[in-house]
């Protein structure tokens, strides 16, 4: 798409969701006139990435990047279902999973089937809100303000975690 991603590597998973997602993501959401009280929030979450993730250190996936219900398709009932339009860099599988739930288009069906294969760790639930703000930053700063109070609520919520 038009948002450069930076996928160079990382000494580890939460340098690598800092400096080559969110942080570039807040840089540009400030160009683009997202409050200053949302920014703070934001540097708040840079800042407490680590405690975040909660000592959290997955095992690289090979990832979709932009999974949602746009980017998939199956030929004919029954057949094979493909994926297509990926943005691929190797991180967290649970980065993937977060977009299936922002936009919506996987039913619980796919989600099980998930669970049976490769069980989430422990904390998946709460990672999920800082791994959706990536992709709610990129569309505000593609898309514009339809976004914002989304990011605003997602950034306060993950300052709001790191206490005061």
């Amino acid at each position: 798409g038009a948002a450069p991603q930076f996928n160079d590597a990382c000494a580890d998973w939460p340098s690598f969701w800092r400096e080559r997602r969110l942080h570039p993501q807040l840089e540009r959401a400030a160009v683009c006139g997202l409050p200053a009280t949302a920014l703070r929030d934001g540097r708040r979450v840079l800042d407490g990435l680590d405690a975040l993730l909660d000592g959290h250190r997955p095992e690289a996936s090979l990832l979709h990047g932009d999974l949602w219900a746009g980017n998939w398709g199956v030929a004919a009932p029954g057949h094979t279902v493909y994926v297509f339009d990926p943005a691929v860099y190797y991180g967290d599988r649970e980065a993937d999973l977060a977009m299936t739930a922002l936009f919506g288009g996987f039913g619980p069906s796919f989600y099980a089937a998930y669970a049976e294969s490769w069980p989430l760790e422990d904390g998946a639930t709460a990672r999920r809100e800082l791994y959706a703000l990536y992709h709610l930053l990129n569309h505000f700063n593609l898309f514009g303000r339809a976004y914002e109070d989304a990011c605003c609520a997602s950034l306060r919520a993950l300052a709001a975690r790191l206490g005061s």
